[in-house]
């Protein structure tokens, strides 16, 4: 099965406790569409939201859920005909999961295990998973028993965290996974290629997988290797284009947290995973997930290079982002105060993420309600207005565009910055039974004093496009 929609491409950024600045577990992704709109919405689904079965409108996948589902924050498309697509959150458990990062297995694996049209897919994995989770290996356990029943119907990468662990789970072929425990000092750039290396399969505290999947790669001769058991080798693909279109983007982030090593942009063997050269931050990750390739001859907007370098490989910050969430849960909190689901919707480059705090009850009126047509009353459109205004500018270098967005960016960081702090501290005078309730107010703050930050350099593009327009003319003298 394939269609626009599922033909979309991410990348994801995963960073274990000992590897943060603060102690924090991280797990993000940007969710690129498959073209350059496909408007988000971010809502809170509580118990009685939550459906009994779940029916989708991609595949006609069907499933029957559990009870007593947790409430969860989730990031959907404003229009659900063509399915859900929940895509990330944080349950009441302070578990987060990122569904889904696309990816591709080899015609081999294809051939002998083939996808399943009506199997569980990217659009339905968050919503029948996250709400029914107390923990990142029980999101992976679930996830993985849920694929080896139904089938899916594509290949997959998707990412779990609590406050102790990362996992990150694979798909391969229509029945059979693997998922490996990020180590805690760790970090993982995932682009659109399975990423998973070297499987211990007597380190069940580390690596989980499909029940068979050893033996159903030593019976149908899958292994090239007679030394070890490379999950990304055997079951990955490798053709040209990932050299062009995948492997660069983790060059660079893995350039970016670890300048001192040098690699080639088109290697496959670039490891899954590495320690980073310094802790790794909040704003680091928005960077990574915000770049392309800054600094090299690859960048697009760069005055260096030639018209080949520049649009050589595919950039992390690109037109097709429509959401990107960074997922943390904090070590130094009491558990319902610990958990953020910072959110920038619209291009990357252009934007900053926004922090919430995801132990609430519903969040901010131009976040939830996403219309089809454009509108700046949408926290969606206005990104995408803002990223239609700015490209331009940053084509011609325009200076003081870059500024503007530049300077708008700082804001939206330190205010997001600033206004966590701020409920850190009150945090101990509110009343414990209302905090949900509290939550949604300091968010609704927090939403309310970036988007007016956003109106105003959207105002300021304007003026400044209003200069450049074709038809001018600089009048001399009286009309």
């Amino acid at each position: 099965m394939q269609t626009a929609r599922n033909l979309s491409s991410c990348t994801a950024v995963l960073v274990g406790k000992k590897a943060t600045v603060d102690g924090s577990t991280m797990i993000a992704r940007n969710e690129d569409a498959g073209s350059g709109i496909n408007p988000k919405r971010f809502v809170v689904v509580t118990p009685e939201d939550q459906p009994n079965e779940y029916v989708s409108t991609f595949n006609n996948f069907r499933l029957k859920l559990p009870e007593s589902p947790l409430r969860y924050t989730e990031t959907p498309c404003a229009d659900t005909s063509d399915g859900l697509w929940g895509e990330s959150g944080i349950n009441t458990d302070n578990v987060a999961m990122s569904a889904t990062e696309t990816e591709f297995t080899n015609t081999t694996m294809l051939g002998l295990d083939p996808l399943v049209n009506d199997g569980i897919g990217e659009e339905a994995m968050l919503t029948v998973v996250l709400p029914y989770i107390h923990s990142a290996r029980e999101g992976v356990k679930r996830l993985g028993d849920l694929v080896t029943k139904y089938g899916t119907c594509e290949s997959n990468g998707i990412a779990f965290s609590d406050t102790d662990e990362v996992w990150y789970f694979e798909t391969v072929g229509g029945h059979h996974w693997a998922a490996e425990r990020i180590p805690d000092n760790a970090y993982v750039i995932a682009p659109n290629q399975t990423g998973i290396q070297e499987i211990d399969f007597n380190d069940p505290d580390h690596y989980m997988y499909s029940a068979d999947l050893k033996e159903f790669a030593e019976k149908n001769h899958l292994n090239k290797s007679p030394k070890d058991f490379n999950f990304r080798d055997i079951f990955g693909e490798d053709v040209q284009a990932d050299h062009y279109y995948n492997t660069p983007r983790v060059w660079y982030g893995q350039k970016y947290l670890n300048p001192e090593i040098n690699q080639d942009p088109e290697s496959r063997t670039m490891p899954f995973e590495r320690i980073p050269a310094h802790l790794v931050s909040i704003e680091d990750v928005a960077f990574i997930l915000s770049s392309h390739y800054q600094g090299t001859d690859f960048d697009p907007y760069s005055k260096t290079g030639n018209q080949e370098t520049r649009l050589r490989y595919r950039p992390i910050g690109m037109n097709r982002n429509q959401e990107m969430h960074i997922l943390q849960i904090r070590p130094d909190f009491p558990a319902e105060h610990a958990a953020i689901h910072w959110l920038a919707e619209g291009v990357n480059i252009f934007n900053a993420p926004v922090p919430f705090f995801a132990n609430c009850i519903d969040t901010p009126t131009n976040f939830k309600n996403t219309p089809a047509r454009t509108t700046t009353e949408s926290f969606y459109w206005l990104n995408k207005l803002i990223a239609m205004l700015a490209d331009p500018f940053f084509a011609e270098h325009d200076l003081d565009a870059m500024t503007a967005v530049s300077e708008s960016r700082k804001f939206g960081f330190a205010h997001g910055r600033q206004a966590v702090a701020k409920a850190d501290a009150a945090y101990q005078d509110v009343d414990k039974t209302k905090l949900p309730e509290w939550h949604t107010s300091v968010n609704d703050k927090i939403a309310a004093t970036i988007t007016y930050n956003l109106k105003d350099l959207l105002h300021q593009l304007v003026l400044l496009r209003a200069e450049k327009m074709v038809p001018t003319f600089e009048k001399g003298g009286e009309l």
